[in-house]
């Protein structure tokens, strides 16, 4: 089944909506006002019959009259006098006990001259009004059409019932107050259906503007023009607030891309140094027409050294990928002292250098002790690698820090990082000396390991100005517990 199409899209459709809504409300006030108005004009006609019967039987009735006949003549007098059935004019019908009928209307009763066709039209009015019975009906007659009667029994002087009074009026002024409303609300709403539309569409429109824009900006992103934005201006409401979201999103988004760019030309690049490398050797060994053994020695050791520092930058690119994943970390306690101490102690045989480590805090903290320690030596590592032979200093200081946290600092006296590094060189590829060899420095990949393992533990990494002149890099970790005071009886324990 193909579903309908509606032109104009979501503009379209709003305003539909929006004119429906109004339509249908103006369909429920109608029913409600429409049928409201008869009821409330029927109900003041009954109020009124029955104040008019009642004046009727007080003003038509003399005290002398206490019989039958002496009632009818009374009736006949007061109606005769009183009331003329016209325009606009209420109905009397008076049936007493052994007279003809008095009406002010004597064609309804077929009292007109003999062969009249009034009388002839009248009769079958004439049983309908009759036979009304007592209280409130509703009467169809062939002239006058719809009347309200109202019947109520007629007293004599002396209080017994003689006959019954009846007293109807025509029920057109319910038929004009409803056709009346009908007509203001057909003219009424069809301005307001027009006024509905035409307000819809300018709501919609700038509903749904920002939304086209966004639209286009998706099908230029989807062409691969990451540059475009939808900058919505305005009210901070839920449309702009939608697309500042979008926005920052294209932003993170672009970033990502350009961020995967760099990584694969880099990670290309770092891979082709090593694999040039060893083909250059290979290509010298085999243009020689005779090879030593030292020749295939030194070759061999050439191509090792590649293809180990090849197997090093995989190994790094894969812990990447898996802290991407979120598989990078398997925290446990981990013990402060007896860790950093022996962390830092196999870290002084790796170089001459005037290595110090500070006061230990002690306590407990939640970690993956492996990965931890791989954040310390890559630091450690730039610490060396930036720092003089023999006389250099790097220290390591471990600090607890408010909130449950504990900080671990590498510090050395080197050259340091530039303000506007700081931020950088945590990135992959990034190195600080652009002017060092390839061949003498790593791939750029250690910091943004470091800072791979530290976010994947829920802390963060900073770099800034040691104490000695030098870089200072931290990281503080979460989950960090004090150690408990020793009781009397441990420390005694101890003591002995």
């Amino acid at each position: 089944m193909r579903r309908m199409h509606v032109p104009g899209g979501l503009r379209a459709r709003l305003t539909l909506l929006f004119a429906s809504v109004v339509v249908l409300t103006l369909a429920v006030a109608f029913t409600a006002t429409y049928s409201g108005t008869g009821t409330e004009v029927r109900r003041q006609i009954d109020n009124d019959l029955s104040q008019d019967a009642q004046t009727f039987i007080s003003q038509g009735i003399p005290i002398t009259a206490t019989t039958p006949k002496s009632v009818a003549k009374a009736v006949t007098d007061y109606v005769n006098s009183q009331f003329a059935f016209g325009a606009g004019a209420r109905l009397y019908v008076v049936r007493i006990i052994g007279h003809r009928p008095i009406t002010n209307e004597p064609d309804l009763l077929g009292l007109a001259p003999s062969g009249s066709r009034e009388r002839r039209r009248g009769a079958a009015d004439a049983r309908r009004l009759l036979s009304a019975p007592l209280g409130y009906s509703t009467v169809q007659l062939a002239q006058a059409g719809p009347v309200r009667m109202y019947v109520h029994s007629l007293p004599s002087a002396k209080g017994d019932n003689v006959g019954v009074v009846g007293i109807g009026e025509p029920l057109g002024a319910v038929s004009r107050a409803k056709s009346s409303v009908a007509r203001t609300f057909v003219l009424t709403g069809l301005i307001v259906a027009a006024l509905a539309l035409v307000v819809g569409w300018l709501v919609s429109s700038g509903i749904s503007r920002p939304l086209r824009r966004m639209a286009r900006t998706v099908a230029h992103i989807d062409a691969g023009e990451l540059q475009h934005r939808v900058g919505q201006g305005g009210p901070r409401d839920e449309v702009r607030t939608l697309a500042e979201a979008f926005d920052r999103m294209l932003d993170r988004l672009e970033d990502a891309f350009s961020r995967q760019r760099a990584f694969v030309s880099d990670a290309s690049h770092e891979l082709r140094t090593p694999l040039t490398v060893i083909r250059g050797q290979l290509e010298v060994l085999a243009r020689q027409p005779e090879v030593t053994v030292e020749d295939v020695g030194r070759v061999e050791r050439t191509v090792l050294t590649e293809i180990l520092r090849m197997e090093r930058l995989v190994e790094d690119l894969l812990l990447l990928a898996r802290a991407d994943e979120g598989e990078l970390i398997r925290p446990e306690p981990l013990e402060l002292d007896p860790f950093v101490t022996e962390l830092f102690d196999g870290l002084t045989l790796t170089a001459n250098r005037r290595f110090e480590l500070g006061t230990l805090p002690g306590g407990v903290i939640s970690a993956d002790a492996d990965r931890i320690a791989q954040v310390v030596r890559n630091l450690f590592r730039n610490a060396v690698e930036h720092t003089s032979e023999g006389d250099g200093l790097v220290r390591l200081t471990v600090l607890p820090k408010g909130g449950g946290g504990v900080e671990f600092a590498v510090e050395d006296d080197g050259p340091g990082i530039p303000v506007a590094q700081r931020d950088r060189v945590f990135d992959r590829f990034q190195r600080t000396d652009t002017a060092r060899a390839r061949a003498g420095g790593g791939a750029g990949l250690g910091l943004a390991i470091a800072r791979a393992i530290v976010e994947a533990h829920r802390g963060r990494i900073y770099a800034g100005t040691s104490t000695a002149g030098g870089a200072r890099v931290a990281f503080e970790l979460p989950g960090y517990a004090r150690p408990r005071p020793a009781s009397p009886r441990e420390r005694a324990t101890q003591h002995a």
